[in-house]
This record gives structure tokens, sequence and C-alpha cells, in this order.
């Protein structure tokens, strides 16, 4: 990690916040391997006992890529009744669709998949690339979000398995990402750029989301890969022995639009290579070695061929020419903040909800 985090310190030893904090937080999720079946077996135990009236025991988002393949394997592995969602932006890669078919049929899980509205998905793609703000796949993550709640309360499901973790996702900076909950903040982009009303895309407010991410009332939101010692490497081993599952060549590259987003958008307008998040994630995990990690730093993120592949299939979706999107990327960065958001709220409520847990 370097200065293109702007909030990024580094004490004496030269050792960054980033790690400082994960090494507290990995600490906090590292089990021998009997405490951590313990714990899984446990957990599991528990889904059954308060499911045992319910179709599902669990409800398991699924992309294609390798944390939500081995949160299956794993629900698989511990005899957990699930409904597997996909959720279809429109961006699905081949081998993102094979991927879930083999988990899922090797699993025996039934599938049930959410396509979104293309058109007005577009329109909101569009209208945050034009705003000019970072956290363009907020959009996606908010929508899987929203549409797998729903999905749960329309199954009566109660419990919702994440992919989310601490072990190989730690220390994104804030300055690269947004809150994916903030609804208000995604409808005053569009109203300000998009060009049709939104009806059906996936939502969750701010009361909504607080509600369910802090208090278990109807739902419990696990994000099981922390009670599993979850190493990328070796879970990626287990799905290509037990399922057939096939890798895609980068952190959710499984995705047309993020790999294009992350390779493309995020280096060329804001200066952020997420790569450096995401090697240094595996470095503390012992996964790979910081000089393996400068290795495919070295190497480019995109081929010249890709690249002007990969543009020009997204731009032709997004209905962009290729000047209008070369203005738009050579504009200055635009702040979230700089539009209506829900931030100053959702910190309120935040310590409330901390409040009346404790």
């Amino acid at each position: 990690m370097d200065t293109s985090d702007p909030d990024i310190f580094f004490n004496e030893n030269g050792v960054c916040n980033h790690c400082i904090e994960a090494e507290i937080e990995i600490a906090k999720i590292r089990l021998s391997e009997s405490e951590s079946l313990k714990k899984l077996n446990g957990l599991a135990e528990k889904i059954k006992r308060d499911s045992i009236e319910r179709p599902y025991d669990a409800v398991v988002g699924m992309s294609g890529g390798v944390d939500s393949s081995y949160v299956a394997w794993l629900a698989h592995t511990l005899g957990l009744r699930v409904l597997a969602v996909h959720f279809d932006n429109g961006w699905n890669s081949e081998i993102a669709v094979a991927n879930i078919r083999s988990v899922v049929e090797t699993c025996g899980f039934d599938l049930e998949t959410y396509v979104i509205n293309w058109p007005e998905f577009k329109d909101l793609q569009r209208s945050f690339i034009r705003a000019g703000v970072v956290d363009i796949e907020m959009l996606s993550d908010h929508a899987i979000m929203a549409s797998m709640f729903e999905l749960a309360k329309r199954h009566s499901i109660r419990y919702v398995l994440s992919g989310t973790n601490i072990a190989t996702e730690h220390g994104m900076p804030r300055a690269w990402v947004w809150n994916k909950n903030d609804l208000t903040n995604i409808e005053a982009i569009h109203r300000k750029f998009g060009e049709r009303r939104l009806k059906s895309f996936p939502r969750m407010g701010l009361v909504k989301s607080t509600i369910r991410r802090n208090f278990s009332v109807r739902y419990e939101f696990i994000e099981i890969l922390n009670l599993a010692n979850f190493r990328k490497d070796r879970a990626m081993e287990v799905l290509e022995a037990k399922t057939g599952w096939r890798y895609y060549g980068g952190k959710h590259y499984e995705s047309v639009f993020t790999k294009f987003y992350q390779a493309y958008i995020l280096p060329a307008k804001f200066n952020i290579d997420k790569r450096k998040v995401h090697l240094s994630a595996l470095i503390r995990n012992g996964e790979i070695t910081k000089s393996q990690a400068s290795e495919e730093l070295d190497s480019p993120l995109y081929s010249e061929d890709e690249l002007r592949r990969d543009q020009a299939y997204v731009l032709k979706k997004l209905s962009f020419s290729k000047r209008e999107f070369d203005d738009i990327m050579s504009e200055e960065p635009v702040a979230h903040s700089h539009y209506l958001t829900d931030a100053k709220v959702r910190s309120l409520l935040k310590s409330a909800a901390k409040k009346i847990r404790l």
C-alpha cells in the first residue's frame, strides 16, 4: 500500500495503519482447526434448529467467484439446505455462469436467479459514470444485498450467509469506496444524471439496512468465512477438485464490467489499483510473499488487445461513444458527498444501535 490511499499513515517501523488494524482483526478470527470445526458445526446445528419448519436453512448469494462459491461449498459440507441466489446484472462472464452451475449442481442446491431490469440498471451505471464518483460498483452491491434479503423474506429464510471476510478483504481504503447501503446517494446521482424512472431496482433504505445489519430481528447476516480460517488458495483448490470450478484471473473479474472498472476506470481516472489491497491481504494471510505481490503489480492490468476488446464491449452496451467516454474520463473525480447522502444520519443510527446492543 502507498499514498494512493490519501488517509494512509505509517508508524516508526514503516508499518501502515491497514496492517496494524489487520493484525488485531485477524487475531480475533484465527482458530485452531478443531476450534474452527467446532464453531462451524455449532453454527450449522443452530441454523438447522431454527429452520426446521422452513423450506431452507439459509440463502447464499452467488457470483461465480471464489468467496461466494466457497461459502456454498462450506454450507454443503455442513449439511445445510441452501437456496442459492444469483443476481444477474447483465455483465456475467461465461466462466461465472459455468462456475455457478457447477457448484450448485454439485451441492444439490436450488438456484433462483434475480434478473435486473437492464434499461434501468444501464441508466444507473451511465449516471454514476457521468457523475464522476469512485464507487460505481455500489449499484450492484446495493441491489445484490436488497434482492437477497427480499428473497429471504419471500421464502421465509432466517439466515443469510455472506462471503465477506477479514482474511482476504481487510484494508480497503475508505476513500476508494462508498457505503453500499447509501440509497440516498444512489437516488440523488440518478436524479441528476438519469434519463428514465426507476421502477424495479432493488432498494434497501437507511432504516431497513441499519436494522438488518445490526439486529437479528427477522434475519441473521453471517460472515461464515471468518469462522473457517479462510484461505483463497486452498478454497480454489477445493472448488476445482470437487466441483469443476475455474479461476477467472482476478478479484471479482467474474464480471465483465467489474474487470473493466477495476483494471481501467479506477487506475486511469482515480489513480487506484485495487490489486494493492487484494495482494496485501493475501500477504498477511500467508498465501503469497511480498516479492510475489510486487511481481504481479509490475505486470500490466490489461494487454492492449484485451483492453480494446473490453472497452468496445462496455461502451457499446452502455451506449457511450468513445469520445464521450474519454471526455468523462479526463474530468476531475467528484466525491460522493458532493451529492446528497445519508452518511451523517447513518452514523447517528449506527451509534444508537451500538448503544442498544450494549
